[in-house]
């Protein structure tokens, strides 16, 4: 174990920040770092913000863990920003965010790059978590991008999943219906002080009975949506822990007054408690840990092929060949992959 992985898991909020900026900047030994905390996670509560740009998530967050801080729990919180299409960095990470917990040393704040992640989430964020989690932080916040329909990389990550909608002309619920919809846990009608919000949380109500007796393809595999927007305690006795569903609440808040919060919490801590009654916390873990593995599968196996190609002339010499039709693109991928092919049958005989 190296003297950096040490001081982290020795509480040292100055090792944390290392290694996040390590793993930000995937750095040599980064993965080494990873594979030495591993052992230590699984206690953290990991909670998903997302939803349309403007819901007011900055907002929500900051109040969220200043009212975690004062019921005593730790907290880290991750806030993924659009990424630059020059540096690759954080667009707007150098923006002041979480005004309220500045100076908290029990309150970790790390603004991150997306880094072009259609799902507004990179392998660095999923790391970043792990980190977070081996340092033991109670409650691990990550706010998403707010890019819409994309935002359902947040499942790979997080426990629960809250969605925030502002109220509006409806623009914003019907953007819920394909991909959103299916991955919120809780949903959050934020700014509820507003004209709109009543309508904006009978449009919520409305599509979510339509997704009742309807398999849920979302965050809980084969669970149902319920359209009623109690909480998963409204269950009656005779079901057991293994056809208990959740339904989905819609919490009304005003962030920046902080009005509806502890609503919220209470929202969030009964899906915790869900989780953990029926065990569908273990079966998350699983399909975390299984994309996980797929992922980086798919990134170690692209540079592999990227090395590959630089190492027969660069894959300019196969794009000359292919527009002088001498070859064809699936050719092309077939002559790369031969020795890898040929490598995994010789293992298999």
């Amino acid at each position: 174990m190296s003297d950096l992985v040490a001081d982290l898991l020795a509480g040292k909020h100055s090792a944390l920040a290392r290694v996040i900026t390590k793993i930000e900047n995937r750095s040599p030994g980064y993965r080494e770092i990873i594979s030495d905390l591993h052992q230590h996670t699984g206690t953290a509560d990991v909670i998903g913000v997302t939803g349309s740009p403007g819901a007011g998530k900055s907002t929500l967050v900051d109040k969220v863990a200043a009212t975690y801080r004062e019921q005593g729990q730790t907290v880290g919180v991750i806030a993924i920003d659009p990424s630059s299409p020059f540096s690759g960095g954080a667009v707007l990470g150098d923006r002041i965010r979480m005004a309220s917990n500045a100076g908290d040393m029990d309150m970790f704040f790390r603004s991150m790059s997306a880094r072009g992640s259609l799902g507004g989430l990179s392998t660095a964020t999923t790391d970043a978590v792990t980190a977070l989690d081996a340092f033991g932080k109670d409650k691990i916040i990550v706010e998403t991008v707010g890019a819409g329909q994309n935002e359902v990389d947040i499942v790979r990550t997080a426990d629960t999943v809250a969605v925030l909608v502002p109220p509006g002309s409806g623009d914003d619920v019907q953007m819920l219906k394909a991909g959103i919809l299916e991955i919120g846990d809780v949903f959050v009608v934020n700014k509820a002080d507003l004209d709109g919000a009543d309508r904006t949380v009978q449009q919520l109500r409305e599509m979510l009975q339509g997704r009742s007796g309807r398999p849920d393809s979302g965050h809980h595999g084969a669970t149902e949506l319920a359209g009623d927007h109690g909480d998963a305690s409204d269950d009656s006795d005779e079901e057991d822990d293994e056809s208990e569903t959740w339904n989905p609440p819609i919490v009304e808040t005003v962030a920046n007054r902080g009005e509806g919060v502890d609503d919220f919490l209470d929202a969030l801590a009964n899906h915790g408690e869900y989780l953990d009654r029926t065990g569908r916390r273990e079966g998350q873990a699983r399909e975390r840990f299984a994309a996980e593995i797929r992922t980086l599968l798919r990134e170690d196996a692209n540079e592999l092929l990227v090395d590959e190609l630089d190492r027969r002339g660069g894959i300019e010499h196969y794009v000359d060949a292919v527009i002088e039709r001498h070859t064809d693109p699936y050719t092309v991928v077939d002559e790369v992959l031969a020795p890898l092919r040929e490598c995994l049958d010789e293992r298999r005989d």
